[in-house]
């Protein structure tokens, strides 16, 4: 069965009603008219890499096509007519914030407000540059021109704003709208992999950029970049909404700036590069600690200033850092990534034509940098970074020539004690224990308001209090993958109160022809039910969210069934592999019951099994087991239902839709069957994919964190359409990610997307333990939500991938990933550091060591004699024996399976590499 319409069924159609302040996708806004943009022809400017045709009457970009393929269009031109009414952004665009010497008080102005033609003053075959007075307020205090131009085959925007009256003018916001062709709505989903792009910002400064990759992940990439002094100081989204009364159009009547292209789950929205930001950061977006220190100009009567983008193109996402480099940009690349462990040694390796001047952390004293030389391909400068302050902070580098690059980091705690706040948060300040409760949700792991400091026992979407749906299961979810990974005593055996008489009979059917199908909600709206007064007259409870009892018992929504899968299989894995932290049920019961949840997701909630789940990796871990244990019946049944299932995908062009019209997160099922299956062109296509949404840029909000903008809405305490940094999807799609690195070691680029995206879920989790939903990119806020809302899946995803990597790269040596190297003559060591030390993969031998129970310390690699030395913990109360599985990914040959005793003193075991 294949359902190509990009919408489909979808539970977001009404949210609308869920927040006033939400816009409503349920009814479009009625189209404008078109402008008079299409009046006048266009101009051609042709360049090596890129075909720019603009609008004669505005200027602006109509198409941008790259010369390698032409039939794509990186601008929404299809869109063109529809979108030339006034107040629609194009490229080529520009808004300004300014302010004189006698006033305090910024306004605003832009040229997509009303359109007039503009005044041409050069239309040549490599120029076109036009004077944009006709199109700003008479009263604006700047004169602005601007100029596309080609230089040596080249592209180039540039803005020269000259001041022309007598006052100086402070340039509080210059922002340059991206727009790009990231508008999914009304399309299929082939449509959409063909002909949209995704655009991510690397917001480093004079160094920032910004990419522009078609969603099928393949093809040439758009780059935008500096040419000079245009620092990509911030990014802003295009959906100001502060007091009209400052906003100035063309007559001086006070506007409302606002793109009107319908935002929502197929429209992220457009971002504008943010040269300037001061005005913002006094007003907005104050008491939110931004990327960068915000910054004005100051122009003084009659003088100029220009800023000027390059736009060129690397052929594919791999090439981005080389064409970089050709162009003559600086480049960082941080090793494990951005988001430091404070016990892990980060390595940073700078590639610049100009020498390095300084390098400073901000705040002072947040990170230690030292300098360790060239790299070895002898051109790239290597630095170690420590994380010294819990928290964020950014390095400030300047080179010889002028140029000032930052980079973010976020600092850490040690992985393994990060997990362990986790843990104790969850299982003490989020357990939810009373007996009485009317919604049989006692005892759980209840989902949490961190500003509030109170457990979530009422929210209006009902789900959240209801411990199901991602947003309600993912504190549960999250106690239950810490369990797997780190076990505790106590820990384990509240887990076990909850899977055996919350889940098991409340959550889950025990009985009757539902039997092991999982509710959609515990918690309900259903007040004649209920004590007068129960229900907190505060919240609304009047729209679509607010389920009544019947619709939250209803069990047809299988995105439900992988949470509770996760959680048998967790006590399963806890009780299959200690003695004595399980007494509830045997390791049997656990797994069985993982088993037939699965396979009640086919019978109870068929319809959107069609599609991939969150989580799915769980059922191919579950196969893998069933297989272990023997239990052939059971690992044959729940084979040919997957493959059914990876058959349909494999009969499909894009496989990636959901509830919602488009998704960033069943991927990651999809990829794990289909590569299972050996349907290897549409596991090459889904990575693709995942690539086009994850970017690789210097920054830990970015770097890994795959595209997801719309669960604040059902998870988050602030609900808006917003670009999430670390949402589960960075998580879950690192699986695949890192699992298509193991087949392919020398494909370095796939292990720090994917490294990028397994750090992220550690990145929410706060000092004391509480682990966020994501954080709130925009500039307005630039926090982690309070709610722990669907945070579970995140941690599901660093749970099943949190290993550490030995890698030896040709042009930057011996790097570590979860752990720290160090080179001992022809001894390599990999201390093992990540937060469940049980599985290291070898780089130069493709080997993958994984434990069931136990832990690795380090592993040694003799490179000389090819032999590795495995060293483990010692044995402890509950773990004196362990099972060390060694697989070689990038090969066909079969895992080995070793049982190993543990020694109180700590196990030494020996094994001879493949040469």
């Amino acid at each position: 069965m294949s359902f190509s319409p990009l919408f489909r069924l979808s539970r977001a159609v009404l949210l609308s009603s869920l927040i006033s302040s939400t816009p409503s996708w349920s009814q479009p806004p009625k189209p404008l008219p078109p402008g008079p943009m299409l009046d006048g022809g266009r101009v051609v400017l042709k360049g090596k890499e890129l075909t720019l045709e603009l609008l004669t009457y505005s200027g602006t970009a109509a198409q941008l096509r790259p010369a390698t393929d032409p039939m794509l269009d990186y601008t929404p031109g299809d869109l063109l007519k529809a979108r030339s009414a006034d107040t629609f952004y194009h490229l080529g665009d520009l808004d300004l914030r300014l302010r004189d010497d006698a006033s305090t008080e910024w306004k605003d102005y832009s040229t997509a407000y009303r359109r007039k033609p503009v005044q041409v003053l050069a239309n040549t075959p490599t120029a076109f540059r036009a004077d944009l007075a006709a199109t700003l307020p008479a009263e604006i205090p700047l004169r602005v021109v601007r100029e596309w131009s080609v230089r040596s085959g080249d592209n180039y925007l540039s803005y020269t704003l000259t001041n022309r009256t007598h006052k100086a003018v402070h340039l509080g916001g210059i922002g340059v709208p991206m727009v790009f062709n990231n508008i999914m709505n009304g399309r299929t989903l082939e449509q959409s992999y063909t002909t949209c792009s995704f655009y991510d910002p690397y917001i480093g400064q004079d160094a920032g950029y910004v990419q522009v990759a078609r969603l099928s992940g393949t093809g040439p990439v758009l780059l935008i970049a500096p040419e000079g002094h245009a620092p990509l100081e911030a990014w802003k989204p295009i959906l100001d909404k502060r007091n009209p009364d400052k906003r100035v159009g063309r007559d001086g009547e006070a506007v409302l700036l606002n793109d009107p292209t319908r935002r929502g789950m197929t429209f992220e929205g457009s971002y504008e590069w943010m040269i300037h930001s001061a005005g913002f950061a006094d007003t907005e977006w104050k008491g939110a600690e931004q990327w960068n220190q915000p910054t004005e100009a100051v122009l003084q009567p009659g003088k100029s200033i220009t800023y000027t983008l390059h736009l060129f193109v690397a052929p594919s996402l791999r090439e981005i850092e080389t064409t970089l480099t050709t162009h003559g940009r600086p480049v960082a690349i941080g090793i494990p990534g951005y988001i430091l462990p404070q016990d892990t040694d980060g390595r940073l390796f700078l590639r610049s034509a100009s020498t390095v001047t300084s390098i400073v952390s901000e705040p002072e004293g947040a990170l230690s940098v030292h300098h360790d030389g060239l790299a070895p391909d002898g051109r790239t400068q290597a630095y170690t970074v420590h994380g010294l302050r819990w928290g964020r902070a950014r390095l400030r580098i300047t080179y010889g020539d002028g140029t000032v690059q930052t980079i973010a980091y976020r600092s850490i705690k040690p992985e393994i004690q990060t997990v362990a706040d986790l843990g104790r948060f969850l299982f003490h300040e989020q357990w939810f224990e009373q007996p009485n409760d009317l919604f049989h949700r006692s005892p759980s792991v209840i989902g949490y308001d961190n500003d509030a400091g109170k457990q979530l026992v009422q929210e209006p979407r009902v789900w959240i209090a209801g411990l199901s749906d991602e947003g309600g299961a993912g504190s549960w979810l999250a106690a239950a993958m810490k369990e797997a990974i780190a076990p505790d005593p106590e820990e384990v055996r509240k887990l076990e109160a909850f899977v055996n008489q919350t889940v098991w009979g409340h959550l889950q059917e025990t009985e009757g022809p539902q039997k092991f199908g999982v509710h959609k909600s515990l918690f309900y709206y259903q007040p004649d039910a209920m004590p007068a007064g129960y229900y907190d007259t505060s919240m609304n409870w009047g729209t679509w969210t607010s389920w009544n009892r019947k619709d939250a018992a209803d069990v047809g929504r299988s995105f439900n069934y992988p949470h509770v899968v996760a959680a048998y299989w967790s006590l399963y894995r806890v009780a299959r592999n200690t003695s004595g932290l399980t007494s509830k049920q045997d390791w049997k019961w656990y797994l069985d019951h993982a088993y037939e949840t699965t396979m009640a997701m086919r019978s109870h909630a068929p319809y959107y099994t069609q599609f991939g789940q969150m989580e799915g990796t769980i059922f191919t871990l579950l196969l893998h087991d069933l297989k272990m244990e023997g239990w052939n019946e059971k690992a044959s049944a729940l084979e040919g239902w997957m493959r059914e299932r990876a058959q349909q995908w494999n009969g499909e062009p894009y496989p990636f839709g959901s509830e919602m019209p488009w998704d960033s997160t069943g991927q990651e099922e999809v990829y794990a069957w289909t590569r299972y299956f050996g349907f290897k062109e549409k596991a090459d296509l889904t990575l693709n994919a995942i690539l086009a949404y994850t970017p690789v840029v210097p920054s830990w909000g970015y770097n890994g964190s795959a595209r997801r903008y719309w669960d604040f809405l059902y998870g988050g305490k602030y609900p808006r359409i917003e670009r999430q940094l670390h949402h589960y999807g960075s998580g879950l799609n690192a699986i695949p990610l890192l699992s298509e690195y193991r087949a392919h070691p020398n494909d370095l680029y796939l292990l720090r997307a994917g490294y990028g995206g397994v750090m992220g879920p550690l990145a929410n989790i706060d000092e004391k333990g509480f682990g966020s939903a994501a954080f709130h990119s925009y500039p307005d806020r630039m926090q982690y939500d309070p709610y722990t809302g669907d945070y579970g899946p995140n941690f599901l995803g660093h749970a099943l991938n949190t290993s550490a990597y030995l890698v030896q790269d040709p042009s930057l040596g011996w790097l570590a990933f979860g752990g720290n190297v160090t080179v001992h003559g022809n001894l390599v060591r990999l201390a093992v550091l990540d937060s469940s030390r049980q599985r290291v993969f070898l780089a130069p031998t493709g080997q993958w060591l994984t434990l069931d129970g136990g832990a690795f310390t380090a592993v040694e690699y003799d490179i000389s004699t090819h032999q590795v030395t495995i060293r483990l913990a010692p044995a402890t109360a509950y773990v004196k024996e362990v099972k060390l599985h060694i697989a070689a990914p990038a090969t066909e040959k079969p895992e080995e399976v070793r049982s190993v005793s543990l020694s109180s003193e700590g196990t030494t075991i020996s094994l001879q590499a493949p040469r």
